[in-house]
């Protein structure tokens, strides 16, 4: 016996009522739908709440995957150019062309060589700030400016993506909202299509054969599902009717 499963995806909520309010809409006798007008009503009201929020997910997830191959790209040119600029400062100042201490302005361990972490957009927005600004402070107390790269060009990439980063940030925001609001309907969405399929089966539960029963209720949207014996007896009994028609012909 077929099993039936709910929809797992929005995608296939938003095919599964739209089925159902299609036949309703399409049935030339009302009476004989497996479902009430009020029932149909109330399908169709949510469909046009549950397809919106969907479509708008789907906007904001597009955009967000969009942008994303853009960001990705400033990202990765701000976090060169602000990693090649503290390691130039280190060898300047193992060089002692710049005092130590200097390194305090960038917010920097004087006694520590190592690259800051700029592995995540945050630490990168974070340190490519400070870095700028320790930078400005040093060149203004006197200090000889780094010419390899310069702050200037370390600021234009790193403005770049700054922007681009608050950017993503406000698609992630749009994507999550959108996401919220998606998720908080699919329980009714499941709920609804749960009392419709138990209403259309329970409509023409007497049709014979089961097959017929089941192509029936498929017309209403109802996904049924064969296990693997099911569909391994269901191959068996096709090659069976095919080799049994194969030996009448040959037999006429």
């Amino acid at each position: 016996m077929p099993y039936r499963r709910l929809p797992n995806t929005d995608s296939a909520r938003v095919r599964a009522l739209k089925t159902i309010v299609e036949q309703g809409e399409q049935a030339s006798d009302i009476l004989s739908l497996p479902y009430s007008l009020n029932m149909l009503s109330k399908a169709r009201n949510f469909l046009r709440r549950f397809e919106a929020a969907h479509r708008n997910y789907k906007v904001c997830y597009d955009e967000q995957s969009r942008s994303s191959a853009v960001h990705h790209e400033k990202s990765k040119h701000a976090r060169l150019y602000v990693s090649h600029f503290v390691q130039v400062l280190n060898l300047a100042i193992l060089r002692e062309e710049i005092p130590r201490e200097a390194k305090t302005l960038y917010g920097l361990n004087p006694d520590n060589f190592n690259l800051p972490d700029l592995a995540s957009d945050a630490s990168l927005c974070e340190w490519g700030q400070q870095i700028i600004d320790g930078e400005q402070a040093r060149i203004s107390q006197g200090g000889t400016p780094i010419y390899t790269p310069t702050i200037a060009k370390v600021k234009v990439f790193y403005d770049t993506f700054r922007e681009s980063y608050e950017r993503q940030k406000n698609y992630q925001r749009l994507t999550s909202k959108s996401l919220d609001e998606i998720s908080a309907l699919r329980p009714e969405a499941d709920e609804m299509l749960l009392d419709l399929w138990n209403g259309i089966e329970e409509k023409y539960m007497d049709i014979e054969p089961m097959e017929a029963r089941l192509d029936v209720c498929r017309q209403f949207g109802i996904v049924y599902y064969y296990r693997s014996s099911e569909k391994r007896r269901m191959a068996m009994q096709k090659n069976q009717t095919q080799l049994d028609l194969f030996d009448d012909l040959e037999n006429e």
